[in-house]
């Protein structure tokens, strides 16, 4: 057992990494009532690290195949976490909702597939920056919502 941590100890590390820093962020939309919250962000990143694994594996057993492209691996991880968002943006009277989780989500990945990489630096930074966003957007919005709804509101009394 212990050799097979040994052996897998950066396989694990990379997948650590990448679920922790999206729990990072699914914390964060958990504290605001999101949809999405830690659980659904640390899969997402974590699946995301897994396939640039899987990819990095498959280019390591099979390098002299021709016609393998294990760039096209991580290319589609993109292109499914965004159907995946899609399914998370709703419209609700003439209103649109769930689009910065779906964004989020979309980002989540792109941290695990960096994380899947190796490229831990390129990870953290991009999580402290979806944080920065996510929490000091969300204070700098509050006011602007509330002077929108007022104009709003007062045209609605015309």
């Amino acid at each position: 057992m212990e050799q097979f941590f040994t052996q897998n100890s950066e396989v694990i590390l990379k997948l650590i990494i990448a679920i922790v820093l999206g729990m990072f962020i699914g914390a964060e939309r958990l504290l605001v009532h999101k949809e999405a919250g830690m659980k659904t962000h640390a899969l997402v990143s974590m699946g995301a690290a897994l396939f640039v694994l899987f990819s990095e594996a498959l280019t390591e057993k099979y390098i002299n195949l021709p016609g393998l492209n294990p760039a096209m691996i991580s290319s589609n991880i993109v292109i499914g976490i965004g159907f995946l968002g899609a399914g998370m943006i709703m419209f609700r009277d003439s209103q649109t909702r769930g689009l910065t989780t779906a964004s989020g989500l979309w980002v989540t990945a792109g941290i695990g597939m960096a994380c899947g990489f190796g490229l831990f630096s390129l990870a953290i930074i991009a999580t402290i920056l979806v944080l920065f966003i996510f929490i000091v957007m969300n204070i700098l919005e509050k006011p602007i919502r509330k002077i929108s709804d007022e104009n709003e509101n007062l045209g609605e009394k015309i």
